[in-house]
């Protein structure tokens, strides 16, 4: 055991007693508050107390001659290095500079296994500035100790050393598995959620007051009773978990943080997955059907639904619509649409849209926002968590149209969080790795979606219809 060893162990036995005499202190205080006290019981926990009090002082005192005794050994090492006898010097002593009383960048008696510098090897592949100028270092600490030693070449390839050239693996370019992720829930109107409960409740106003024309002068004015419905919106745990061997992290490079990362895009899948298509409360189950039936569909037939569902939305929504409307679609049916070739265009010209277009592309990678707009100047967002396996062939997705601000996400400002747990698989040399977070989300804060279903949302078929 080393004297770092040590200097670890005296400081948890101090946490230890620190915390057990505030402990006694807290028991004696709560004891004068008794009616009932006696002043043998006060007598008996005041003893309780100094004796933890005694040994705070006796741990911190242990500490206190460790950390001199560190200081000490760290003093003669630095004396050591400056003073070298000549007689041991090697031949080409001359040659070199040496470290003197700056410690090195990694070392044995503080990281025996060099998962230090294994990290730092990996961080640098991702970028880690701190970690190349770590690596840097400790490159110029060992040119300064082995001179030009670490520099040599010789004639031979790797070849001849099959067993000692080891394998070099690019660990800044691994390949993620690739993920639907979140494209929709980000466009969402987004909600702090609140830190407690398991359900969370809105009043809707269903029945409204009324106003009408006063038949008479001094006659009866319209009165209606205003009610409202309570909307239950349950809150929803979205988590997942990857077992990992230690060897597996401690050897390997960069493991812990590929699984973290396939973790957290994973998680934002389901969340995204769950809003579109759950049962009774996910948008393909709220929304409002547009049928699109046609045996040769066209974009061109396509977009009067697309309008047609539009209408709807201001429709339900009348004086509360923002008009920040949103057209979600699977990419499959956001390149067929783009595939449309034709001579005619809106008689009806749209801000920012081109008359002789159908639209406008924006070139936006997947799950960058807001990929392009249709001919009325509506954006469109793509979301591959769109089901594709709809109607009665199994081959249809649909298209939602909603008004943003009424599409509500409530999520926990710190979710995803992240459990790296040890001690459950200790006796395998396991470690587990978990995800969780909590959310909630509705579209029927005032109900107004419409989705464009049916067989004209079929597999599509690339003929620049």
């Amino acid at each position: 055991m080393t004297l770092a060893d040590l200097i670890a162990q005296a400081r948890t036995a101090l946490d230890t007693a620190i915390t057990t005499r505030t402990q006694e202190q807290d028991a004696l205080v709560a004891l004068r508050s008794d009616p009932e006290l006696t002043e043998d019981a006060v007598t008996a926990r005041v003893a309780t107390r100094d004796a933890a009090d005694a040994e705070v002082t006796r741990r911190q005192a242990a500490l206190d001659e460790l950390l001199a005794e560190q200081v000490r050994d760290e003093e003669i090492a630095a004396l050591s290095a400056r003073t070298s006898p000549a007689a041991n010097r090697a031949p080409s002593y001359d040659q070199v500079h040496r470290v003197g009383a700056e410690e090195r960048t990694y070392r044995p008696d503080q990281d025996r296994r060099g998962a230090g510098f294994q990290g730092d090897v990996a961080a640098a592949f991702l970028g880690d500035y701190e970690a190349q100028a770590r690596l840097s270092r400790h490159m110029t600490e060992e040119r300064t100790e082995r001179g030009t030693r670490i520099r040599e070449t010789r004639a031979v390839g790797t070849g001849a050393f099959g067993g000692l050239v080891i394998p070099q693996y690019l660990t800044d370019m691994y390949a993620p598995l690739a993920r639907a992720n979140r494209p929709f829930a980000d466009a969402c109107r987004p909600h702090v959620l609140p830190p407690q409960g398991m359900t969370v409740e809105i009043s809707r106003v269903t029945t409204g007051t009324s106003v009408d024309n006063q038949a008479s002068e001094n006659g009866a004015l319209s009165e209606t009773d205003m009610d409202d419905t309570a909307l239950s919106i349950p809150v929803r745990t979205a988590a997942g978990k990857q077992t990992a061997s230690r060897q597996s992290i401690e050897r390997g490079s960069g493991v812990e943080d590929v699984i973290l990362d396939d973790l957290f895009r994973a998680y934002g899948s389901r969340l995204d997955n769950t809003m579109l298509n759950v049962a009774t409360v996910g948008l393909t189950n709220v929304a409002t059907a547009v049928a699109y039936t046609d045996a040769s569909p066209t974009t061109a037939e396509l977009y009067p639904k697309v309008l047609e569902g539009l209408a709807g939305v201001e429709a339900a929504l009348l004086d509360q619509a923002s008009g920040d409307n949103l057209a979600v679609m699977h990419s499959r049916r956001w390149y067929w649409m783009q595939n449309a070739m034709g001579v005619s265009y809106p008689l009806i010209t749209q801000p920012g849209v081109v008359a002789q277009t159908l639209g406008a592309n924006y070139a936006e990678a997947y799950g960058r926002g807001v990929r392009g707009i249709l001919p009325n100047g509506t954006p469109v967002i793509v979301d591959n968590n769109i089901a594709v396996n709809g109607g009665a062939g199994t081959n249809e997705d649909e298209i939602y149209l909603v008004d943003r601000q009424e599409c509500h996400l409530w999520e926990d400002p710190d979710a995803p969080v992240y459990i790296r747990a040890e001690q459950p698989k200790a006796d395998t040399l396991g470690v587990q790795m978990v995800v969780y977070g909590y959310y909630a989300f509705t579209f029927q804060r005032q109900p107004h979606a419409r989705k464009i279903a049916g067989t004209g949302l079929i597999t599509p078929t690339f003929t620049g219809a």
